[in-house]
């Protein structure tokens, strides 16, 4: 699996929640349908989606400060990029 699909649902969730975005903000971002984005946060696990699509959410993402933490023992994550 390559690093672009390798997030997961629960990752882009919580990657929102960190940045206090909304679902219809966050899909903006990515020039993605709101419905696109629901479909990928329930995945259970890797997101479910077009590989462009999860590549663009990620971009959007990390633009907005969000760091993908892979797994290490104890799960994958999500954090916040220092600020300057």
């Amino acid at each position: 699996m390559s690093e672009i699909t390798h997030i997961s649902g629960r990752q882009i969730a919580a990657a929102r929640a960190l940045l206090g975005m909304g679902q219809d903000q966050l899909a903006k971002s990515a020039s993605i349908s709101i419905a696109t984005l629901r479909r990928m946060e329930s995945s259970p696990g890797p997101a479910a989606g077009m590989m462009n699509n999860v590549a663009a959410i990620r971009q959007a993402l990390e633009s907005a400060g969000v760091i993908f933490v892979e797994e290490n023992g104890e799960g994958p994550g999500v954090r916040l990029r220092k600020g300057k």
